[in-house]
């Protein structure tokens, strides 16, 4: 899928005629309506033709955005080397900025106006909230476009699997938003663990400062009118129809269940990718959850019980907890010992190590590999550390065995361009959103959940396995 500049063999025609040739809106001869007809003509004009430096402008994918207001601005920044060519948002007014840096991009609100009239589009970069992820990659894939989606890959474990069927079956370039797959810190993690100085891993932790947006709310009642600029039945997509309110959009999505899935899914991949390489994990045997509950709104004329040991108290009816724990188990692999892997958000952290300095804190957010021979620290920031002084003094950093890559997003665009699968590909993305969405149904149930993954069902909760595949409003599907 090469887009190298070509020249026809037909002597007197130089290669920039024929560039001028190809681009020439008159004789109606573009790279795409033109190249498939004649390939057999052309021999390829190797790049120091036109000079050191020379992008060459079939060089370059045509790509489309949809959803740029919030982070799909900084996914669309990370693909500016090529063409922006079309940008769909449903609020014109938040998305202005992103339409001002790409002034030569088509401006759409609706994705499915854009995917029908941008013809000549490469691929699609993803940058809507979780609830509708599914419904615009899997318009692209139907289209052969390669796919950038954020993370967490889907709302569902329905979905991430639809996703990866069809883009494995149209052979399209994919990828989620997990940029920490292509870091040097993430890897090298990956190469400590996989080194053996830390022996056979039984024990994981995972934490984070997540959630920074509001979560344990009921639903509101006050009415809010949706900014003039906002066409919030496009914004609802496949969600239920309920009033637009500022605690939907624009951030707040991520705690509602109809619309995200909360810090989990919002974090988890981050760092469940390199626990997964590191440790050659697969499907999980069970997952559970421990989550924060609430008081109850009082009813009108209710008087507050001051014994809060016998108040009424409820869950969660609509949106994730403040804080919680969640727990996978997983089966052994081989040599390596069956594992326990550990969430915690919401300000909630694995209990203090005993090897941990006193005046040493475990930060805000983090990583631990607890094995037979030590333990191992790894924080967001990148920073890499034994809690042992000794094993911290005195081991050498393992070789530098696995690939590093030139980049997140330019990992995608190669995709796109016939190289080697990204990173974070939907053959790898998909059963690693799978595992943090398992434990989004936990946090929903709030119960231990038995796991057949062959048969995408919780044997032990029919209730929990309906909530793996979603129900889309009239008008949405996949």
């Amino acid at each position: 899928m090469g887009r190298r500049l070509v020249s026809m063999d037909i002597g007197s025609l130089s290669a920039l005629q024929l560039v001028a040739a190809m681009s020439d809106e008159k004789t109606g001869l573009t790279r795409r309506g033109f190249l498939p007809a004649t390939a057999a003509a052309f021999t390829i004009v190797p790049r120091h033709v036109l000079g050191a430096g020379y992008t060459a402008p079939s060089d370059k994918l045509n790509i489309a955005a949809v959803g740029v207001g919030g982070m799909g601005k900084n996914y669309v920044k990370g693909c500016a080397s090529e063409n922006i060519v079309a940008i769909a948002d449903v609020d014109h007014v938040f998305a202005a900025p992103v339409f001002k840096t790409y002034p030569g991009a088509k401006v759409y609100k609706d994705y499915r106006v854009m995917l029908e009239k941008e013809k000549g589009i490469d691929a699609v970069i993803v940058g809507t909230p979780d609830h509708s992820h599914a419904v615009v990659a899997s318009a692209a894939i139907a289209l052969k476009k390669g796919v950038y989606v954020a993370k967490p890959m889907t709302r569902t474990v329905f979905e991430a699997r639809e996703l990866a069927r069809a883009a494995r079956e149209r052979k399209v370039a994919t990828q989620m938003s997990v940029q920490s797959t292509s870091t040097d810190p993430a890897v090298t993690t990956e190469e400590w663990v996989k080194s053996g100085v830390i022996g056979k891993v039984r024990e994981v932790h995972v934490w984070t400062d997540r959630p920074v947006w509001p979560q344990g709310l009921v639903r509101p009642v006050d009415k809010a009118a949706a900014p003039a600029s906002l066409d919030w039945d496009i914004w609802l997509g496949p969600a239920p129809v309920r009033p637009y309110h500022p605690l939907y959009h624009p951030f707040n999505f991520r705690g509602w269940y109809d619309f995200g899935t909360g810090a989990l899914g919002d974090m988890a991949c981050h760092t469940f990718h390199i626990i997964v390489k590191a440790l050659g994990l697969g499907a999980p045997l069970s997952v559970s959850a421990e989550r924060t509950v609430i008081r109850e709104p009082l009813h009108r004329g209710e008087k507050p019980d001051p014994d809060w040991t016998r108040s009424k108290r409820g869950s969660y009816p609509e949106t994730f907890p403040s804080s919680s724990v969640v727990t996978w188990d997983f089966p052994a692999r081989e040599e390596q010992p069956a594992v326990r892997m550990s969430w915690y958000d919401g300000g909630l952290r694995p209990p203090r190590p005993p090897e941990l300095a006193p005046d040493r804190d475990l930060g805000a957010d983090g990583l631990l590999f607890v094995g037979e021979k030590g333990t191992l620290w790894s924080e967001f920031s990148g920073g890499i550390r034994f809690l042992s002084d000794r094993q911290q003094q005195s081991l050498a950093a393992p070789p530098k065995s696995l690939p590093r890559t030139a980049g997140h997003y330019m990992e995608w665009v190669n995709a796109c361009k016939g190289g080697a699968p990204a990173n974070c590909n939907f053959e790898f993305a998909a059963p690693l959103t799978e595992i943090a969405l398992l434990g989004v149904v936990a946090q929903r149930t709030g119960k231990f959940l038995l796991w057949d993954a062959e048969g995408m069902r919780f044997p032990n909760h029919a209730a929990a396995t309906e909530l793996l595949k979603p129900e889309y409003r009239q008008g949405w599907s996949l």
